[in-house]
């Protein structure tokens, strides 16, 4: 029973299933989710707490950071939740819930991120223009209620029945959002490449968009490693019927470990992280 590759059981089946031993998928899967919990959950606490406290640039400059932050806490959640029920089934409509979450929140927050980005590099104007805070709250709010209706779709519609259209459609906003994201990051990359008029005398704004350059270039193959296995597991499922914790495994590890650069560059930006700011 596992709640990103969504191998769904009935509820009698998922009793049976508590009385049998786990198994080497089981036992891998509570690695990853363990490994997730024990490193996001105080990483992402420490990046919540370090925006809301104003350590930082202050809230609305990282109003998305900390939404996503705070998204990867219920996903932290989630693995907890997952471990647990498998041996406390009463809690599988709870782990069903948490999926919509897992799928969507993520790769929606982190999108606001890009295009954000690619507004401040690319569109500079336009950025100065909707860079209030309010603008930010609207984008957030719509992104949470898109989230409650995933999560609310997977706690009451995820069966065996109706699994092959949630694989669809999980695959095909998977597609899109990266699409989406691939798209800002290849604009941004382009934009800090290119050299300005007088611009090679000026030695630290290079410097500055060299390590953007760097920064947006990790960001880009972390969406890659993030997206591509998922989505390429997606539509082999789709095609093939199989929806094996073997084949979602590589996925799921993909998907879990690449939660892990977002907190990692801000805190590596904000100077947070002397081991590496003094590369």
């Amino acid at each position: 029973m596992n709640n990103f590759t969504m191998n769904f059981t009935t509820p009698e089946a998922s009793t049976n299933s508590t009385t049998h031993s786990i198994g080497l998928m089981d036992s891998l899967e509570i690695c990853v989710y363990s490994i997730n919990f024990l490193f996001c959950l105080p990483t992402h606490s420490y990046v919540i707490w370090f925006i809301i406290t104003g350590t930082g640039s202050g809230v609305a400059s990282e109003f998305f950071i900390l939404n996503l932050s705070v998204c990867e806490l219920g996903i932290c959640l989630n693995s907890v939740i997952f471990v647990l029920s498998m041996w406390f089934t009463t809690l599988s409509s709870f782990e069903l819930f948490l999926i919509g979450l897992t799928i969507t929140g993520r790769p929606l927050f982190q999108c606001l991120m890009c295009v954000e980005r690619y507004l401040a590099v690319v569109h500079p104007v336009t950025f100065l223009k909707y860079k209030p805070l309010r603008y930010r709250v609207i984008c957030c709010t719509a992104a949470w209620v898109i989230n409650l209706v995933s999560c609310l779709c997977c706690m009451f519609n995820l069966t065996s029945q109706n699994r092959y259209i949630h694989t669809w459609l999980s695959s095909m906003q998977m597609v899109l959002v990266f699409s989406i994201q691939l798209f800002c990051v290849v604009a941004v990359l382009r934009a800090l490449k290119q050299s300005g008029p007088g611009e090679r005398e000026k030695k630290e704004e290079n410097h500055m968009k060299r390590r953007a350059f760097n920064i947006i270039l990790i960001t880009t193959v972390s969406m890659v490693i993030l997206y591509v296995p998922r989505i390429i597991t997606g539509f082999f499922e789709i095609r093939t019927s199989d929806s094996s914790p073997t084949s979602w495994f590589p996925a799921l590890t993909c998907f879990i470990m690449a939660g892990f650069v977002q907190p990692v560059l801000f805190l590596h930006r904000t100077g947070k992280l002397s081991c590496l700011c003094s590369s």
